[in-house]
C-alpha cells in the first residue's frame, strides 16, 4: 500500500471568508493558520502548500483577554544601533488592525519559504467589505 503525497497539480484550493467580530485573537489565528496550511484536508502533506485562501473581515472588532491591549508589545528594529521600537497592541489596533491578525497568523505558520508562500494566501481587512467577490468565497464558521 502506498502513501498518498499531494503534488502541486493535485491541489484544489477554496476561498473562505471569516468574520472576526467578537473572536479572540489567538484562537482565531490558530484556526486560520491550520486552514492556510491545509491541515483541515485529508490530502495534507507537510512539505507541500496544500492550504486554502482565507479572507478575514472586521479585523478591527477582534478581542483579547486580560490586559493584553496595554501589555502585549510588538518589537521592530531599524538595523541601526539603538533602533529598537516598541508598539503596544492598542497602538497597533489604532494604526492597522489588519496587521495584528496577519502577524499572529504568520507566527503560527512554518518558518522559511513554505511559510512565506502560505501567508500570501491570507487577506485581512479592517472593515466588512472585501474585493474578492469574484472568487465566490464560502463563509467559514470558527467553532471554539
Amino acid at each position: 500500500m502506498k502513501s498518498f503525497m499531494a503534488s502541486p497539480a493535485t491541489i484544489e484550493r477554496k476561498w473562505y471568508v471569516v468574520d472576526a467580530t467578537g473572536h479572540t485573537l489567538g484562537r482565531l489565528s490558530s484556526e486560520i493558520a491550520a486552514i492556510l496550511r491545509g491541515k483541515n484536508k485529508p490530502t495534507f502533506t507537510p512539505h507541500i502548500d496544500t492550504g486554502d485562501y482565507v479572507i478575514v473581515v472586521n479585523a478591527d472588532k477582534i478581542k483579547v483577554t486580560g490586559k493584553k491591549m496595554d501589555q502585549k508589545i510588538y518589537y521592530n528594529h531599524s538595523d541601526y544601533p539603538g533602533g529598537m521600537r516598541e508598539t503596544t497592541l492598542a497602538q497597533m489596533m489604532a494604526k492597522d488592525s489588519a496587521e495584528v491578525i496577519r502577524l499572529a497568523v504568520k507566527g503560527m505558520l512554518p518558518k522559511g519559504p513554505l511559510g512565506r508562500d502560505m501567508i500570501t494566501k491570507l487577506h485581512v481587512y479592517a472593515g466588512a467589505e472585501h474585493p474578492h467577490a469574484a472568487q465566490k468565497p464560502e463563509a467559514l464558521q470558527i467553532k471554539y
